[in-house]
């Protein structure tokens, strides 16, 4: 069942729910537009917008609504914080910005952002991040292909380190969420890379150059089977490595998606489910259990490339896990759609 959809004027990037109560409502979308301004100068301008999103309100008007918005540098990437309603945004001028939700006048249902802090962290474009576990540090990719660990220093960041780690553009960091002195990386030179933080500057675990046929995209780890992870690349393919062999990590399985595998999220509540945004093929449901991984559902009503996906953490959905809330962000538009999920995936449907 699609829920609501809305139009953001800018190119679509990424989309994000808040996992922290009483925000769970809360999805955060981005956007960037690259702006001519004269001769051969350019700039790339963005916006990110809050909207609230109610599964079970039966007016479909209100399904979806917009609450806030703010203009930005163009937004490549946004993370919330694993520990508190803080969205970190990476930005096209080499920045790095933290915003906080908070409620609008008591509301239970309104939210704002408020600016926190930001914080240069390099001459190229920031075009991901993602924070460790106890949210005391943040890793960016960057274009030039070096990759950053900036530091939470009460109301300001510092960059703690910066090391050139790939050729090309560094489009997805990963801090393993058992080991936060591990952060992975993937890159348009189409290697994925295994970083040790605890040397300076930081030494390479292992660097596999062969197994992806194109660019890197982004990177997962199982949240119940911390030994699971999960690549995605130009090339098409999700690929789930076994990674108890840190130094050479084994690719146990594959599978073509059809399309550039641009993002993935696990389920929040079944281990073995995850979504992929496929580019040129949409957005999948994939099951990554024991056996084959297989495609059990997919979403293909986008006009453009399909780049930002997520799950919702809500309240109904921990009290029954066969319904799931899901973002799809492609080209100008937010969708929103709710499946079912059965207990053994193998015929997922939406309702």
């Amino acid at each position: 069942m699609d829920l609501g959809s809305c139009y953001l004027g800018g190119n679509a990037d990424a989309v994000e729910f808040c996992p922290h109560r009483p925000f769970r409502h809360v999805l955060a979308a981005a956007t960037y537009t690259l702006q001519e301004q004269g001769g051969e100068r350019q700039d790339r301008a963005g916006s990110v917008s809050l909207f609230a999103v109610d599964a079970g309100e039966e007016d479909a008007s209100r399904r979806l609504r917009l609450l806030h918005t703010v203009e930005t540098a163009g937004v490549f990437d946004m993370k919330w914080s694993p520990v508190a309603p803080l969205l970190a945004q990476a930005d096209a001028h080499g920045r790095l910005a933290l915003w906080r939700l908070e409620q609008e006048d008591g509301s239970d249902k309104g939210a704002v952002l408020r600016d926190v802090c930001s914080g240069d962290i390099s001459s190229s474009m920031c075009l991901f991040v993602d924070w460790n576990q106890t949210a005391e540090a943040l890793s960016v990719g960057l274009s030039d292909g070096s990759l950053s660990v900036v530091s939470m220093r009460e109301d300001r960041l510092e960059v703690s380190e910066q090391w050139t780690a790939h050729q090309y553009e560094v489009w997805t960091c990963y801090f393993d969420r058992a080991n936060p002195h591990l952060l992975y990386s993937g890159s348009d030179d189409c290697s994925f890379s295994c970083w040790d933080l605890r040397q300076n500057p930081s030494n390479a675990v292992f660097q596999n150059k062969k197994s992806h046929n194109m660019g890197v995209c982004c990177i997962a780890q199982n949240p119940l089977e911390g030994n699971i992870l999960l690549t995605g690349s130009y090339d098409e393919f999700l690929r789930v490595w076994d990674i108890r062999s840190m130094v050479k990590p084994v690719n146990v399985k594959s599978l073509n998606l059809g399309g550039g595998v641009w993002r993935i999220k696990y389920h929040p509540l079944i281990a073995d489910v995850v979504l992929a945004a496929c580019m040129h093929n949409g957005f999948a449901i994939v099951k990554v259990g024991t056996g084959d991984a297989a495609v059990v559902e997919t979403y293909c009503k986008h006009e453009s490339l399909a780049y930002g996906v997520d799950w919702q953490r809500s309240e109904g959905a921990e009290q029954n896990k066969n319904c799931s809330v899901v973002a799809t962000y492609s080209g100008f538009f937010a969708i929103d759609f709710s499946g079912e999920v059965p207990a053994d995936i193998s015929n997922l449907v939406k309702v």
